[in-house]
C-alpha cells in the first residue's frame, strides 16, 4: 500500500456520494464504494491487492469504526422507543424463527451445508442503513418507531449470533469470545455513565474544547481499538465490538462534537476505504465457475425480503416497511470477511453472500419509496 493507492482509494471513495446524489434513487452511499472496489479490485483490473497486509489493516479499522457509528444511530435514549419496544421484539423472534426455516432450505436447495448461516443473513437488519433512508425520505409515524427497535433487536442479535453460525466447529470458543466482548462493553458503559454523571466527563469536555485536545475522540478510540484487540484475541469479529460499543456510547449520550469528529473520521476516510477494500477482496468471476453461486445470491436477498414481510405482515406490519427492514449489510459484510479468513466459505460464496445483501438493499430502497407514496411521512424524521 502507497500513498498513491491511498489517494486513489480516496477518489474512488466518492463514486459513493456521486450515485447518492439523487435523491430520488435513494441508493446508500456504501454502495458506489463497494462498486468501486470491485472494478479495481481482484474483479476488476486488480489495481488493488486486498490481501496486502497495510490495506487490510486500515479496513479493519474502518470496519469496527463503521459498526461503532451504526450501534450510535441506534435511537436507545429516545423514551418513544419504548412503547414500540414490544412490537419490535416480537416481530424480531417471528422473523427469526421463519429465517430459520428459510436458511435450512436454501441449505437444503443450493447444496451448500451452511443453513445456520443463512438463517442468520435472513434475520438479520441493518441499522446503518435503514435508519439514514427513514431520515432522507422523512419517513415517521407509530409505524415507523415501531421498526427502530425490531430493526435494533435483529441487528444486535445476529451480530452476536454470526460467529457461532459461521464456524459451528468451534461455537464455545465463539460463544465465550462474544461474551467477553460484551461483557467488556457493558463495563465500559458503567464507567461511562458514572463519568457522565458525576460531572467528570463534562469538565474534560470543556477543557479538551478549550485548548483543542481532542481528548473525548482519543479515548473512544483507544477503547474502541482495546475493544477490537479483545474481540481478535477471543476469536470474534471486530465487528461485535464496534457494534456494542456504539451501543454503550450512545445509551450514555453522546457529545454532539464527538459525534461529528467520529462521523467525520469514518464517513471521510476509512469507511469508505473498508468498502472499497471490501469490493476488491471479491471474486466475481467466480461466478463464471460456480454460477450456481448467482442463485444463491439471488435466493438470499428474495428470501430475506419474503422473511421480513410475512413476518411483520403476520403481526399488521405494512409491507413497505418490512422491505425496508430487510436491508442488510454489516452482517452479511461479517459474514464474507471472517468465513474467507477462516477458509470455511466455497469458492464464490463470498461474493453470493454480498449480492444477497445488494438486493436487500435494493427491496429496501423499494421498500422506502412505497412508504413515502403510502403517506408515512412526518416533517422531521422520528429517531432525529
Amino acid at each position: 500500500m502507497t500513498f498513491t493507492q491511498l489517494a486513489v482509494v480516496g477518489l474512488l471513495g466518492l463514486l459513493g456520494p456521486v450515485l447518492a446524489y439523487p435523491r430520488g434513487w435513494h441508493l446508500p452511499v456504501v454502495l458506489g464504494e463497494l462498486l468501486a472496489g470491485v472494478v479495481v479490485g481482484r474483479t476488476g483490473f486488480g489495481y488493488l491487492d486486498a490481501g496486502d497486509v497495510t490495506f487490510t489493516f486500515l479496513a479493519d479499522i474502518g470496519f469496527a469504526l463503521v459498526m461503532f457509528v451504526a450501534g450510535t444511530h441506534v435511537p436507545v435514549r429516545d423514551p418513544a422507543i419504548e412503547p414500540a419496544l414490544r412490537g419490535g421484539l416480537l416481530r424480531a423472534v417471528l422473523i427469526g424463527v421463519l429465517a430459520a426455516v428459510g436458511g435450512w432450505l436454501i441449505a437444503v436447495v443450493s447444496g451448500v451445508p451452511h443453513g445456520a448461516l443463512f438463517a442468520v443473513l435472513l434475520a438479520s437488519s441493518s441499522a446503518a442503513l435503514v435508519l439514514p433512508i427513514v431520515d432522507s425520505l422523512g419517513l415517521g409515524g407509530p409505524q415507523v418507531l415501531g421498526l427502530l427497535p425490531q430493526i435494533a433487536i435483529a441487528d444486535s442479535a445476529c451480530i452476536v449470533a454470526l460467529p457461532l453460525a459461521v464456524d459451528p466447529h468451534h461455537a464455545l470458543r465463539a460463544a465465550g469470545g462474544a461474551a467477553a466482548v460484551v461483557g467488556a462493553s457493558a463495563l465500559v458503559f458503567i464507567v461511562f455513565r458514572r463519568l457522565e454523571r458525576n460531572g467528570v466527563r463534562k469538565r474534560v469536555h470543556d477543557v479538551s474544547e478549550r485548548r483543542l485536545f481532542a481528548a473525548e475522540l482519543r479515548i473512544q478510540l483507544i477503547v474502541l481499538f482495546a475493544l477490537a484487540a479483545l474481540a481478535v484475541r477471543t476469536h470474534v469479529s471486530i465487528m461485535l465490538a464496534g457494534f456494542a460499543f456504539g451501543l454503550a456510547v450512545t445509551a450514555v449520550g453522546e457529545p454532539r462534537r464527538l459525534a461529528k469528529q467520529l462521523f467525520a473520521l469514518t464517513e471521510g476516510f476509512f469507511g469508505p476505504l473498508f468498502f472499497i477494500w471490501l469490493g476488491s477482496s471479491l471474486d466475481l468471476r467466480a461466478f463464471g465457475t460456480h454460477p450456481g453461486m448467482i442463485g444463491l445470491g439471488a435466493a438470499l436477498g428474495l428470501a430475506a425480503g419474503a422473511t421480513h414481510v410475512i413476518g411483520g405482515r403476520v403481526l399488521g406490519q405494512p409491507i413497505p416497511l418490512g422491505l425496508l427492514a430487510c436491508a442488510q449489510l454489516g452482517v452479511p459484510v461479517a459474514a464474507a470477511t471472517v468465513g474467507g479468513q477462516l477458509g470455511v466459505l466455497r469458492p464464490g460464496e463470498a461474493a453470493a453472500l454480498m449480492l444477497g445483501a445488494l438486493v436487500t438493499i435494493g427491496l429496501a430502497v423499494l421498500g422506502g419509496g412505497l412508504a413515502t407514496r403510502a403517506g408515512m411521512v412526518t416533517s422531521v424524521a422520528a429517531y432525529r
